[in-house]
């Protein structure tokens, strides 16, 4: 990789990236080849937006089916200043950093490293390394997977014996919950978070009587909330009662009324209808004797979250996980489909060999991943094996961008020539 090289978008036979010298001059290139205009001058930035735009429009045109999946860092606003804001989103390893300090600041609590010892967790919090100068530095270890670890954390309990030890790992254990659930319980604003133009560009691509599908590991509620802005139904496998109830039966139906005057059994399907799956849980999911039913996230002292871990997923194959891990599979089985990652590292390898899976047994589905970085090929595994069957063929492109970068802009149609 060129020292100061960004890519914007790559598949198996194209890459378009620009290039800064030494000077700060930008080239903006196809394949290596530097773009100039008709008068042999390098293009704009503007022109070169254009050109990725269109070559994305291209990607995603036509598709009977979309579906999303979108993760962390789809949450995500950034500061002034370009870094991740601490009053919304955060990704999972600044929720690492979190937990780390409010476990640390009390002797009540247990740390994450006593935690780790205690329910056999084998990757180590933190590691060290030697600076330019010779000195130690602490930094925190990119493969501690927080998921894991909590699934880990959570398993271990009920394997204690009743006495103060274990007390004080339940009470670390709410803390822990508690501090995911602070962190993520920020609303939608708009003008702040995009996810309101996201459904809408996505949901104009195709007709009904499909409908947009959006997978989430997030809890927050930015998805609903934003479609509540546009006046779309929302279809997240509960009831439309009073008491909402998990029914995951709902997401085959549709809304229809008959067309009258006329002598058959056509019926027009309700626009602005989508799928919101929340594979991991929700702040507005709550246990009742019933089930699980959907209440007001302010009122919910007890949401309903899933550590998924990669080992062992116990978690994953109950009610309504299993439900909604199934329909996620049903989705990427679905013929002419454009599945979309934003937010989503494929640290996640539950959910990333499902994703490989499902590429490698359907032909006719088609990944657009997006990061805020795609420079890099080796970022995660499942990742490098991403580019890996991108090259060997498979309908897996990479565009740089993220929802806070109003990655919505991309997905808007444009002219090009075939």
């Amino acid at each position: 990789m060129e020292a100061n090289l960004k890519t914007y978008f790559k598949a198996k036979d194209i890459y378009i990236d620009a290039i800064c010298d030494e000077e700060g001059n930008i080239f903006y290139r196809v394949n290596g080849q530097e773009l100039k205009n008709e008068n042999q001058k390098s293009i704009s930035e503007h022109e070169f937006n254009l050109i990725v735009k269109r070559e994305v429009s291209k990607y995603i045109h036509p598709f009977e089916n979309i579906v999303v999946l979108a993760g962390a860092g789809a949450s995500i606003v950034n500061d002034e200043e370009g870094a991740p804001s601490q009053k919304y989103g955060h990704t999972i390893k600044m929720l690492t950093e979190a937990i780390d300090k409010v476990l640390s600041s009390a002797p009540s609590f247990f740390s994450i490293e006593k935690l780790r010892d205690m329910c056999k967790y084998s990757i180590p919090l933190k590691r060290e390394k030697t600076n330019e100068k010779g000195e130690t530095e602490t930094y925190y270890n990119p493969d501690f997977v927080l998921e894991d670890f909590l699934s880990k954390v959570l398993s271990y309990e009920e394997f204690m014996n009743e006495d103060d030890t274990k007390k004080k790992y339940i009470l670390t254990k709410e803390k822990i919950l508690e501090t995911i659930k602070n962190k993520t319980s920020y609303s939608f604003e708009q003008g702040v978070h995009n996810h309101d133009s996201f459904i809408k560009s996505l949901s104009s691509l195709i007709k009904s009587p499909s409908r947009l599908s959006i997978v989430t590991t997030n809890y927050d509620t930015l998805f609903e909330e934003a479609a509540d802005t546009l006046n779309f139904t929302v279809f997240d496998g509960f009831s439309f009662t009073s008491n909402p109830r998990f029914d995951v039966d709902l997401f085959d139906w549709f809304l229809v009324k008959p067309v009258l005057n006329v002598k058959s059994d056509k019926v027009e399907y309700k626009r602005n209808v989508i799928n919101l799956l929340k594979i991991h849980g929700s702040l507005t999911w709550k246990q009742e004797k019933e089930g699980i039913n959907r209440c007001d996230k302010e009122s919910n002292q007890n949401p309903i979250m899933i550590f998924p871990s990669s080992n062992k997923y116990s978690h994953s194959y109950e009610k309504p996980y299993f439900e909604l891990f199934s329909k996620f599979q049903e989705l990427l089985k679905m013929p002419n489909t454009l599945f979309i990652t934003t937010g989503f590292s494929f640290a996640d390898n539950h959910i990333a060999k499902m994703i490989t899976q499902a590429i490698k047994s359907n032909q006719s589905l088609t990944l657009l991943a997006t990061d805020y970085s795609i420079d890099d090929d080796y970022k995660t595994q499942n990742w490098s094996e991403l580019v890996s069957l991108m090259k060997k063929g498979f309908r897996i492109a990479f565009l740089k961008g993220t929802m806070a970068d109003e990655i919505a802009d991309y997905f808007g149609t444009v002219q090009y020539e075939n």
